[in-house]
This record gives structure tokens, sequence and C-alpha cells, in this order.
């Protein structure tokens, strides 16, 4: 029987900030923090893996389902072998999957979803500008295009946002992400928080 982790989505359009969000909070005892795109990133391109990622990712396009899902499970379970990341101590912080209501269904395996923290961007047009800033500083060529932008919120919008139907709307909560990212974040701490101190003990308590 596979181990279900217990998790918080971060969710939301692409630029929303989610990977900002997820490695401060991967910082804080008791969290791990793991992103799908951080995981798609460091692919070596020259492998067979490598090289069907870029296929859809240069065209903004979503990497298909067991692709996706069969990557993030290796890397996953390479991270609780080398106590990296702690089941039963850390609350498992996702962002960038799942990507659709198909993925959602197949990640159910896996995961036992706590909270979807959903940051919602009302203003695409800021977004599009923030995304290509971030591209020119993390040097993130897939991000560098406005029509490849423009065309991954075409497809969050069709394969992406349904997910959120996916869940209980009593587990979701919406932050707004256009705030600053300490501000953000402490809309977020405000939720996590709580379902943190639900499932795990402090992991500072017994020092």
């Amino acid at each position: 029987m596979t181990q279900r982790y217990k998790t918080v989505l971060l969710f939301g359009a692409p630029g929303a900030g989610k990977g900002t969000q997820g490695k401060i909070l991967g910082q804080i005892p008791g969290f791990f923090h793991l992103a799908c795109g951080d995981v798609f990133r460091s692919l070596d391109v020259n492998t067979d893996l490598g090289r069907k990622f870029l296929q859809y990712s240069s065209r903004g396009e979503l990497v298909p389902d067991n692709l996706t899902i069969e990557m993030w499970r290796q890397n996953i379970h390479a991270q609780t072998v080398l106590a990296l990341y702690k089941p039963h101590a850390d609350l498992l912080i996702l962002d960038g999957i799942p990507r659709s209501v198909a993925q959602a269904q197949a990640m159910g395996e896996h995961i036992e979803v706590l909270r979807v923290i959903h940051l919602v961007c009302p203003d695409l047009d800021k977004m599009v500008e923030r995304m290509k800033r971030r591209a020119i500083k993390e040097n993130r060529l897939d991000d560098a295009e406005e029509s490849v932008i423009r065309r991954r919120f075409e497809v969050y919008d069709r394969e992406t946002r349904p997910v959120l139907g996916h869940y209980p709307a009593s587990i979701i909560s919406e932050v707004n992400a256009m705030g600053s990212p300490a501000e953000v974040l402490q809309h977020i701490l405000e939720t996590v928080v709580p379902v943190q101190n639900t499932h795990f003990h402090n992991p500072l308590a017994e020092g």
C-alpha cells in the first residue's frame, strides 16, 4: 500500500508566486517544499526524458500526466530515502502539481490533500510582466517570450483551473497573490500553521 503524504497544495496561475512562497515555507521546520517545476528544470535535456519534457515546455504546453507523475514519484521517493523529507514529521508543500483533473485523480493514490492555498491574481497584464521579469532574473528561457507566457495562461484556464473543482470547497483558501511576498506569506501561514499543528507535533517542542 503506497503511503499517502499529508499535503498542502499551493495553487494558482503561472507567476502567482507559488514557488517563492513554497521555498520560504520549506525553510520552516515541519514543512517540506517540493516544486514540480524545479524537478523538471533539473532534468538533463540530453536524456530521453529531458527531451520529452522540452518538447512540451518550449511550446507552453503541459507535460503528459503519466510522465509528470512518474518523475514526481521518483523524486519524492528519493527525498525520503535521503531523509530530506520525513513524512511522519513534515507537512508536504506542493506547487506545480497537479496541473489537470486527471493528475489530481491519479495523485490521490500518493497524497492526502489537507488544504489548497489558491493564490488569486486578478490582473493578467501584471502577471505577464511579473513572469517576464522573473525569466530575466532566473534565466528561465521557457518564460522569456510573451507569446509563450500568454499560452501558459490559456493552458492554465483550460486544463489547470478546473482542478479546484476536484477538491472540497471547505479545504480551499484564497489568498491575494498581488501583495508583497511578506504579506502573502502572512496570509498563507494563517491557514497552514493550524493544519500543521493538527497533524504533526511541533518539531521544536521536544528540543
